[in-house]
């Protein structure tokens, strides 16, 4: 055989001044030390500790902020007091100047009605996610950390404001690993470049092979793994190149089981770029769709478009087996999407281009029988504000009290959790702090996020860091 007559390790060493076995020496010791740090971490026993409800999320970020009185938090007093001044302990007020001050409530320019045989407010910004009322589970005592876009983004995605830490996808494919062994267990479409950017995507101090994928931008009209397209389908030539090196490498681990162990991890890392070339450009081509559902997820309006098929591949993700999918919606600005600081009528815009597609995601997915196991996220890094910004035409952020909702995945459908005050301000009953939600939706998939650590820099690390409880109200 080529590799007894000449082994591979020698070429290396004997040929271009032994660059080549310099560079394979570096990989190996990097792959050494992930590997050392996930087997001291992980152990050899990857058993889950739960019994799981769900196998994966998608997770439907609207990034800026959207604001729960104008959407899923119904607060009539908002119409009756409108105009009048109240005083309110505001965040930004009180890092300015430590004192509370009074301000002008606003009422929500969209009406509400109630949906569903639950009876759940939603206003006409959503009419027709509204339509899945029955289905999703209402979290609306939300609260969390940071008033500022970027730290708390990176508290939504990483369970911290500042310091660098795996995303939710990353520790979910570490604790999980992958459905399909020819595509990311962790995708990221269309991400902004802001707010976290890479990090609300990234692996950090964990492997890299949990690193999330990112799919297009947030500014991108295309969806492309890394540019990746059907034209980068591998040549026959070059599938012949690659089945002799992977038959090369087989040989060598079989006589060096030992020493090889992590070159075999590396080796397996770069089989799956490739296997990607060839599924990859499938998963993403949607020319496979009925027409009735191209119309369905609104992708032949112009308004819907972008978000519509943002959905639906993350359908063909899902059915796939990827395990965690976020399909975000926003911008690459300072102040992304919702963040209607002084247009608050704005917010029907965004609306319009997100509602038809989640709503025929839910139905897609029901109608496939993959609701049952997968969960669907739906939320901001925070709300708004009951009152108007500056006596302006615009909300605040608002970290204190602010809905998420939760479809499939065996979270309670058509149930209403928790509440804020009587003006939608502060949550003060059912209270779910953002490592709360992280760590019930870690347990719905048999993740203990107690259990789910790793050993970096001399210590232990988990999502929820020493938080987090079960949301035991909200499972069914």
């Amino acid at each position: 055989m080529i590799d007894s007559i000449f082994p591979r390790r020698q070429m290396l060493q004997t040929t271009a001044c032994g660059f080549g076995s310099m560079a394979a020496s570096a990989l190996l010791a990097q792959s050494n030390a992930l590997a050392q740090t996930h087997r001291t971490a992980a152990g050899s026993d990857k058993s889950l500790p739960l019994v799981p409800k769900a196998k994966r999320i998608i997770f439907l970020f609207m990034q800026g902020g959207v604001s729960q009185v104008d959407s899923f938090d119904y607060k009539p007093i908002l119409a009756k007091h409108n105009g009048q001044s109240y005083e309110f302990d505001d965040a930004r007020q009180l890092a300015r100047s430590g004192k509370a001050r009074a301000f002008r409530l606003m009422q929500s320019p969209w009406k509400f009605n109630q949906y569903g045989e639950s009876g759940r407010w939603v206003s006409d910004l959503f009419p027709e996610t509204a339509r899945h009322a029955d289905d999703m589970c209402l979290l609306h005592g939300m609260h969390t950390e940071g008033v500022a876009h970027g730290p708390a983004t990176l508290f939504l995605h990483c369970g911290s404001t500042n310091f660098i830490r795996p995303s939710f996808g990353s520790w979910l494919l570490y604790g999980l690993g992958s459905e399909n062994e020819n595509l990311p267990g962790f995708i990221s479409i269309a991400p902004s470049i802001g707010n976290g950017g890479a990090r609300n995507y990234g692996s950090a101090f964990l492997p890299p092979r949990y690193q999330g994928t990112k799919v297009g931008g947030a500014s991108s009209s295309t969806m492309t793994i890394d540019s990746l397209t059907r034209s980068d389908i591998p040549h026959p030539l070059q599938q012949q190149q690659f089945e002799l090196l992977n038959r090369l490498n087989q040989q060598q681990l079989a006589q060096r089981p030992l020493q090889d162990a992590e070159l075999d991890a590396a080796m397996k890392s770069h089989e799956l770029a490739w296997r990607m070339q060839q599924f990859a450009p499938e998963t993403l081509d949607l020319s496979s769709e009925t027409a009735e559902t191209i119309e369905m997820y609104g992708i032949n309006a112009p308004e819907t478009k972008r978000y519509g098929a943002r959905c639906l591949m993350a359908r063909r993700m899902c059915e796939a087996g990827v395990r965690f999918i976020q399909v975000n919606y926003g911008d690459d600005s300072a102040n992304p999407a919702w963040d209607q600081h002084s247009n608050l009528p704005k917010h029907g815009t965004h609306a319009r281009a997100v509602d038809k597609p989640i709503a025929a995601l839910l139905t897609d997915l029901k109608q496939r029988g993959l609701l049952e196991d997968t969960i669907v996220w739906w939320g901001s890094e925070f709300g708004r504000t009951p009152y108007a910004q500056d006596n302006g035409t615009g909300r605040d952020h608002n970290p204190r009290g602010f809905t998420v909702w939760l479809a499939g995945g065996g979270f309670r459908g058509g149930h209403s959790h928790g509440e804020t005050d009587e003006f939608g301000f502060r949550s003060i009953a059912g209270r779910v702090h953002m490592h709360d939600l992280h760590a019930t939706l870690l347990h719905q998939l048999g993740l203990d996020h107690k259990q789910l650590t790793f050993e970096h820099a001399g210590r232990n690390f988990r999502l929820t860091d020493v938080h987090g409880k079960i949301v035991t109200e909200i499972l069914s």
